[in-house]
């Protein structure tokens, strides 16, 4: 490693923290000013249609000229709103551009670098057991961890109960969300998990897809011998190159995260924390305690390892928080797993498994999100239904990582399931991007923690390493 290594690395880290505060200023000051005239309008415009709507709701006549009339007032209220939101995001967008060109560039990274380093990791455990031995092992903690997560989460909703402020009527069960269920089908589980076209699973990013196809070119390239070796070399080499594009791209991370902390809080406001402060509040709370139960459960097998390899990733955090996207920190990630110890073979197994079935913020987020609409409409769940409901939720979640906003979209389905009025999920999407950062970040912890103790678990945990390249 180069010796300026540690004060490049820290360097980025305290890049991206000072763009993180001045995207919140500037997003405050276009807030108050740039955008003020349009936030203006949307809260008259919301204000009429909660009336419209609480009218509707009332009406005992639905065939007379009046109720047609508050409907006629409602569909005008609604264009008015899609209009003013249409001319705010264009005011915005020079700053939503920034951080959409760098998830662009590292979604143009991750596919080839999950295939090649993966290739190379299982063609390197050579065979089909061993494989397994360790998918078994990760598939474990995966599954403790969600169920883990997902409990915390129905646990420290029924503690805190931030619902019952809100004490909202029940809305008529058509009313739209904009969001699409998720509901469980073995069939379109399975299918999102073997791929049609390893050419199209690429382009759509489909890790759980590739990581598939790769299991399978890895084990044939080992199973081949000394053909094999060869394919093994340039996959290699391949994966070498990506890293070094890592470093080029991961270059414009405080860019990225400048202009989407503007974006945010230019559109939402600082008001939006105000409002919502209390459940915001409990769930940060709520996936601090995950931080620390993972970081217990992780130091059960790695001892106080646990401690350094949080304070590795905390720069992949830190940029899954800034982009509301744990995808945006996978290439840093697995180059700090390897630094910390981690064998490649095992960082390229488990770590792009972890992208779709171990998001434990995610995870502890749904049961926290669907009982608290539940609770804000007065809706009792007993202990039963809750643990029904926080299967459902572990089944539904599975291999929807690639789903733009994949937490609303299984809590849709989910509160369908359970008879708890769909339009419960306005409540969230106005600060949904607010808890999407903390999410990120716990999702990068929880795979981070997994793969250590998987490494672990296969003794092969080394102590902190060189990287074989600097991508920095």
């Amino acid at each position: 490693m180069h010796d300026s290594q540690p004060s490049k690395k820290n360097r980025l880290t305290l890049y991206i923290i000072i763009a993180l505060v001045l995207g919140i200023g500037l997003g405050f000051f276009l807030n108050l000013n740039y955008v003020a005239e349009e936030n203006t309008t949307l809260a008259t415009s919301e204000a009429k249609l909660k009336e419209l709507n609480s009218s509707i709701r009332n009406a005992t006549d639905t065939t007379s000229a009046a109720f047609r009339s508050l409907l006629a007032q409602k569909a005008e209220q609604a264009s008015i709103k899609n209009e003013v939101l249409a001319a705010r995001d264009k005011k915005v967008e020079p700053f939503s551009i920034l951080a959409d060109i760098f998830l662009r560039l590292i979604k143009m990274i991750v596919a080839p670098l999950v295939f090649s380093t993966l290739v190379v990791g299982v063609a390197k455990v050579g065979d089909i057991k061993a494989v397994g031995r360790i998918g078994g092992k990760t598939l474990l903690w995966f599954v403790s961890a969600s169920l883990l997560s997902l409990a915390l989460g129905m646990v420290l909703v029924n503690i805190f109960q931030p619902g019952i402020a809100m004490n909202l009527p029940v809305p008529e069960l058509g009313e739209e969300t904009g969001i699409k269920r998720a509901v469980f089908s073995l069939k379109d589980f399975l299918y999102h998990i073997f791929p049609a076209s390893v050419f199209e699973a690429m382009a759509k990013n489909e890790i759980l897809q590739i990581v598939v196809f790769s299991l399978f070119f890895g084990v044939a390239t080992a199973a081949i011998g000394e053909p094999g070796q060869l394919v093994i070399k340039a996959f290699d080499a391949i994966a070498h190159v990506i890293l070094k594009v890592t470093g080029y791209v991961m270059n414009l991370a405080p860019l990225a995260v400048f202009g989407a902390m503007t974006a945010i809080i230019a559109k939402q406001g600082i008001g939006i924390l105000t409002t919502y402060s209390i459940f915001i509040g409990e769930f940060y709370l709520g996936l601090l305690i995950l931080w620390l139960v993972l970081m217990l459960a992780g130091g059960l097998f790695i001892g106080k390892r646990v401690i350094t390899l949080v304070k590795r990733v905390r720069e992949p955090a830190i940029l899954a928080f800034s982009t509301s996207s744990s995808e945006a920190a996978f290439p840093k990630t697995m180059m700090e797993l390897e630094r910390f110890g981690c064998k490649d073979k095992i960082v390229s197994f488990v770590l792009p498994l972890g992208y779709s079935f171990n998001l434990d913020g995610s995870m502890m987020y749904m049961t926290f999100a669907s009982l608290f609409i539940a609770q804000s409409y007065g809706i009792q769940l007993d202990f039963g239904t809750q643990v029904s409901m926080l299967l459902v939720l572990m089944l539904t979640s599975k291999g929807i990582a690639g789903v733009p906003r994949a937490s609303l979209v299984v809590i849709a389905g989910t509160l369908a399931t359970f008879n708890i009025p769909e339009a419960g999920l306005a409540l969230l999407l106005g600060i949904d991007p607010l808890l999407d950062m903390g999410r990120s970040a716990t999702n990068v912890i929880g795979n981070s923690i997994a793969t250590a103790v998987v490494s672990k678990w296969e003794n092969s945990l080394e102590g902190n390493v060189d990287p074989i390249i600097d991508i920095d």
